[in-house]
């Protein structure tokens, strides 16, 4: 899968970034991930679950004591991206109780917009679907979305977010993420489909992208 990665360089930091982009794993596994042993690993997670942030569970394997297999908390959150999400929580609320829903709905309108202007711009050299969704996923990693993808054998393509810098936001006036569904739709010129989303409880948002079919 491709990535566009944030590589920090405390090895605490690294550990949290790997179990973000990959979900729940062994103390081994992350050393492998971020190029350390995984007793070095296992003595930083240590650490982190002594702050909170992140938690093991027992997992049975082959022969032995149980596999400890490690994920993130709820705490760890704010070790990430969010966009100032307590103001802008409390603004929506604001413009929702004054000015109506229909305020809202200009609102996410014209954010989806400006964000069609501005992916169109910065994808108007790509060619190919392939090269969009690549341009697509930096695009959104440099917005705080923590973005990889993957292309399949029969020319779909997956990406991957495993950060929502504005879930908050979503939370509120969830026309945000209808409305980034159609960004993608019409800056990609494919067929876009979501099928895991973070506001309906998953670990990360992932899309499934396919050429258009003839006729649309």
């Amino acid at each position: 899968m491709q990535n566009t990665l944030w590589s920090p360089r405390d090895p605490a930091e690294r550990i949290l970034m790997a179990l973000k982009m990959h979900g729940a794993l062994s103390a081994a596994r992350l050393g492998e991930l971020v190029g350390t042993t995984g007793e070095a690993a296992r003595q930083q997670l240590l650490r982190l679950a002594a702050d909170g942030l992140v938690a093991a569970t027992g997992e049975a394997g082959a022969v032995g004591r149980p596999l400890q297999i490690w994920k993130l908390t709820p705490a760890a959150a704010s070790r990430f991206p969010d966009t100032h999400a307590a103001l802008t929580v409390q603004m929506l609320d604001i413009v929702r109780d004054t000015l109506g829903e229909s305020a809202l709905d200009a609102i996410v309108g014209a954010r989806e917009s400006q964000t069609l202007d501005s992916y169109g711009a910065a994808m108007a050299d790509c060619i190919s679907l392939r090269d969009k969704v690549a341009a697509l996923a930096d695009i959104r990693s440099a917005e705080g979305y923590m973005a990889q993808w993957s292309e399949h054998e029969d020319g779909s393509f997956v990406l991957v977010e495993n950060h929502c810098p504005i879930c908050a936001a979503a939370a509120v006036c969830q026309g945000f993420c209808r409305a980034e569904l159609d960004v993608f739709r019409a800056v990609l010129g494919a067929e876009v489909r979501r099928d895991e989303h973070m506001l309906a409880g998953a670990r990360r948002c992932a899309y499934t992208i396919a050429p258009a079919r003839d006729g649309e």
